[in-house]
């Protein structure tokens, strides 16, 4: 006997639930089936090569440094903002 994995999409996702009292017990996926269609779900991803990695990398940190310097700036005119109202030592 093959079991196979629930699915929730298509006509599966359509038919209405049988909330009526009336209890459906689901099958379980085995962990056999469940790696065998994690494996091909790996199989469909597109990897990105090491030139794409390595742009998305650096627009990555380039991001991430100008957003530290604007919270540092904005960090700095509010501290001295601060200090020039309520006086600093």
């Amino acid at each position: 006997m093959r079991t196979v994995a629930i699915d929730t999409r298509g006509e599966a996702a359509d038919r209405p639930s049988k909330s009526s009292g009336e209890t459906v017990k689901k099958q379980r996926t085995s962990p056999a089936l469940f790696y065998r269609q994690i494996v091909a779900e790996l199989r469909k991803v597109i990897w990105p090569t090491r030139k794409d990695l390595i742009s998305y990398t650096t627009v990555v940190l380039v991001f991430v440094l100008i957003m530290v310097g604007l919270v540092a700036g904005i960090d700095f005119l509010l501290t001295q903002g601060v200090l020039a109202v309520f006086g600093g030592a």
